[in-house]
C-alpha cells in the first residue's frame, strides 16, 4: 500500500467515523461477546464432566456463534452501503490516477483499522463483562453454582484477532466493487440506484442457497435426527438467513408492488421512493430481516423439538400411574413392585436407569441411556414401543433393544456393549426402534445393569386408591400419567427459555444499534432528494410522512423475508421429525415475529423521521 494511500485510508476513516459507528459498534460488542464466551468456556472445562458442563459449553458455544455471525453480518450490510455512497470518492481517486487495486487495498486498510480498533476496545470489555456472564449465567440456572471465570491469555487473544479479521471478510466484496467504479460514471448524481443486484451478489446468493438445501437434502436422506440437534438448528440456519439477505433486493420488488396495492398516490410516492433506492432499501430491510429469522428460529426451533418430544411421550406411555420408589435400597422398591402385582388385573413394570456404552464399528465406545427392565412383556404392556422390527417381550439375558441410531442394526446382529462395571459383553439384537427425537433408552435385562437399583414403576389396569395406598405405605412417590408427562415435558420450560433469551437478547441489541444507525444514515443521505421534494410544492409534514411510511414499508419487507426463513427452517425440522418416525407438532413462533418486527419498527421508524426532520431544516434550496 503507497503511502499516499495509507494516509487517505486514515482520513477516510475518521471523515467517515458517523457512518462506520454502527458497524464498530457491532463489531466491539461482537469481540467484547466473544472474549467472554471463550472465557467462560475455558473456566467450564475445569468443571467435572457431566449433563450440566455438557448443556453449559453448547449455550456458550451456540452464543458466540451467533454473535461471530451476527456481527459479520453486520459488519458484511454496512461496507456495502458505506461503499456505495462514496462512488463519487472513488470515482475522483480514479481520475486522479488511483488504480483499481489500490481502491480495493484502500477499503480493506479501512477495514483493519476499524476491526483493529473495535478489537481492542472488544477485549477490554469482554475481559470486563466476563466475570458479570459467570453470575449471570448461574443467576438463570445455566451454570453450576460458584461457576466463575478465570483470565487465561488465549481467549482475550483469539477474541482479539476475530475483530479485523470479521472486519475484512465482512469488506471483501464491497472492497472489490470499489475498484469497479468508473470515474465517469461514479460522477453522474443521481437518487434512483437500480444497480443493486450484481453478477456477484446473485451468484453468492444463490450458491449459499444451494450450500444450505443441500446439507439439508444430505442430512434428511441419511440421518434426520442431526436436524433436530441444537448446535444444528441455531446455526445451520444461518446459511438461508445470509442467502435471502443477499438475494433480498430481488425479492423485495415484488414484495414492495405486493405491499403497496392499491396504488393510491401516497403508497404510489412510497413504493417509488423504496424501489428507487434498493440498495438504501436493502440496507435497512437486512437486519430487519437478521432479528425477525434469528428470532423465529432461536424460538420455533426449539419449541418444535420440545413439542415433539412432548407428544413422542404422551403416544408412549401407556401406564396409569409411574411410581418412584422411596427406599435407596433395591429391597424398599421389589417390597413395592410385589405388592402391586398382588393388585387385581394390575400390569407392573419396574425399570432401572444403567450406565453404558454401544461399541461401534470403528471400536469407539459410545455412552448411551441405559434401562434394565425385569419383566420385558409387562414393558410392552406398559410402554408403547415404536418397535421397527423383532419384539422387545423376547429381550433377555443375551440380548439388548436398541434403536435405529446405533449403526442402524437388525434382529439378530450381535452388538458390543461395555457394561457399567466395565465388563464387555456381546448381545443380540432382539429389537429394533424407531429412532424419533433420540430419546430411546438401551433396554437391557439386570443382568446386564449390575448395580442398578429400581427407580420407575410403571402400573396399569390397577385401582388408583389402591396404588396410592401402597405408595403411601411403602415411602413412594406416585404420579398419575398426566402429572408426570407435565412434569417431564412442561409447555413452557424456564429453563429453555432462558437459554433462547441468553441468545436471542444479543442478537436483537445487536439489530437494534445496527438499525437505528442505518436509519439515520441513510435517511441524512437523503437530503436533496427532499428538498426536491419540497420544491415542487410538498409540505415539510407531508416529507415527513413519506419517510417514516417508506422506512415502515421497509421495516416490513424485512420482517416478510425473515419470517419466510424461519417458515423454511420449521419445514425443514417437521420434515426431519417425519423421517425419523416422530410426531410433527404444529408450532409456528407468530407471537415472537410479531413483537420482533414490531420492535424493529419502532426503532426504524423514529430515527427514519428523526433523520428528515433535521435534513429539511432551514430553506430547500440550502440543500444543493
Amino acid at each position: 500500500m503507497t503511502t499516499p494511500l495509507t494516509r487517505i485510508a486514515v482520513r477516510s476513516l475518521h471523515a467517515g467515523r458517523t457512518a462506520l459507528l454502527g458497524a464498530f459498534t457491532a463489531l466491539a460488542l461482537g469481540v467484547a461477546l466473544i472474549a467472554a464466551t471463550l472465557l467462560g468456556l475455558a473456566a467450564s472445562t475445569a468443571l467435572p464432566p457431566g449433563e450440566d458442563r455438557t448443556a453449559l459449553i453448547a449455550q456458550l458455544g451456540t452464543t458466540g456463534g451467533v454473535s461471530l455471525f451476527t456481527a459479520g453480518f453486520v459488519v458484511a450490510s454496512t461496507s456495502s452501503y458505506a461503499v456505495a455512497r462514496r462512488r463519487r470518492e472513488f470515482g475522483l481517486l480514479r481520475l486522479a490516477g488511483a488504480t483499481r487495486g489500490q481502491l480495493a487495498r484502500t477499503v480493506l486498510l479501512e477495514a483493519l483499522l476499524l476491526g483493529l480498533l473495535a478489537a481492542a476496545t472488544g477485549s477490554v470489555l469482554g475481559r470486563a463483562a466476563a466475570p458479570l456472564l459467570a453470575r449471570a449465567l448461574t443467576a438463570a440456572g445455566l451454570a453450576p453454582a460458584g461457576f466463575r471465570t478465570g483470565t487465561p491469555g488465549w481467549p482475550l487473544v483469539t477474541a482479539f484477532c476475530t475483530g479485523p479479521l470479521v472486519a475484512l471478510a465482512g469488506t471483501a466484496v464491497a472492497a472489490r466493487r470499489s475498484g469497479r467504479v468508473r470515474p465517469l460514471e461514479a460522477l453522474h448524481e443521481a437518487d434512483v440506484d437500480l444497480r443493486v443486484m450484481t453478477a456477484g451478489r446473485l451468484l453468492g446468493g444463490l450458491v449459499l442457497l444451494g450450500t444450505y438445501a443441500a446439507v439439508v437434502a444430505a442430512a434428511l436422506a441419511g440421518d434426520p435426527a442431526e436436524l433436530l440437534h441444537r448446535k444444528t438448528y441455531t446455526l445451520q440456519p444461518m446459511l438461508l438467513i445470509a442467502a435471502t439477505a443477499l438475494l433480498a433486493p430481488v425479492l423485495a420488488r415484488p414484495l414492495l408492488r405486493l405491499l403497496t396495492l392499491p396504488a393510491a398516490r401516497p403508497p404510489r410516492l412510497v413504493r417509488a421512493a423504496a424501489l428507487g433506492g434498493l440498495r438504501r432499501t436493502g440496507a435497512t430491510a437486512a437486519p430487519v430481516l437478521l432479528a425477525v429469522a434469528l428470532a423465529g428460529t432461536l424460538v420455533g426451533a426449539p419449541t418444535t423439538v420440545a413439542a415433539a418430544r412432548a407428544a413422542e411421550a404422551r403416544t408412549r406411555t401407556t401406564a396409569d400411574f409411574l411410581l418412584a420408589p422411596g427406599d435407596a435400597g433395591s429391597g424398599g422398591a421389589d417390597a413395592l413392585t410385589a405388592a402391586l402385582r398382588a393388585l387385581p388385573g394390575a400390569v407392573v413394570s419396574p425399570s432401572a436407569a444403567t450406565p453404558l456404552a454401544v461399541v461401534e464399528a470403528d471400536g469407539t465406545a459410545v455412552r448411551a441411556e441405559g434401562r434394565a427392565v425385569a419383566d420385558p412383556a409387562a414393558l410392552a404392556a406398559t410402554t408403547r414401543l415404536p418397535v421397527v422390527a423383532g419384539d422387545p417381550a423376547t429381550l433377555d439375558d443375551d440380548s439388548v433393544v436398541l434403536a435405529e441410531e446405533w449403526g442402524d442394526p437388525k434382529v439378530g446382529d450381535r452388538v458390543r456393549v461395555v457394561l457399567a462395571d466395565g465388563a464387555r459383553r456381546e448381545l443380540r439384537v432382539a429389537a429394533v426402534l424407531r429412532e424419533g427425537t433420540g430419546g430411546n433408552p438401551v433396554y437391557v435385562t439386570p443382568r446386564n445393569a449390575p448395580g442398578a437399583r429400581t427407580d420407575r414403576i410403571d402400573v396399569r389396569d390397577a385401582a388408583a386408591a389402591a396404588v396410592a395406598a401402597l405408595a403411601r405405605d411403602h415411602g413412594a412417590r406416585v404420579e398419575t400419567r398426566a402429572a408426570w408427562l407435565d412434569a417431564r415435558h412442561p409447555a413452557d420450560d424456564p429453563r429453555r427459555i432462558r437459554r433462547i433469551a441468553a441468545v436471542l437478547g444479543l442478537a436483537l441489541l445487536y439489530t437494534v444499534i445496527t438499525l437505528a444507525h442505518t436509519a439515520l444514515t441513510t435517511t441524512a443521505d437523503r437530503r436533496r432528494e427532499l428538498a426536491r421534494l419540497r420544491l415542487v410544492g410538498t409540505t415539510r409534514a407531508r416529507v415527513l410522512r413519506l419517510v417514516a411510511a417508506e422506512a415502515l414499508l421497509v421495516t416490513l419487507v424485512g420482517a416478510l423475508l425473515g419470517t419466510a426463513a424461519t417458515l423454511t427452517t420449521l419445514a425443514t425440522m417437521g420434515t426431519a421429525l417425519h423421517r425419523a418416525g416422530a410426531p410433527v407438532p404444529l408450532v409456528l413462533p407468530w407471537t415472537t415475529l410479531a413483537a420482533t418486527a414490531l420492535l424493529c419498527a419502532l426503532v426504524t421508524v423514529p430515527c427514519a423521521a428523526l433523520a428528515a426532520w433535521r435534513s429539511t431544516k432551514g430553506r430547500a434550496v440550502e440543500a444543493f
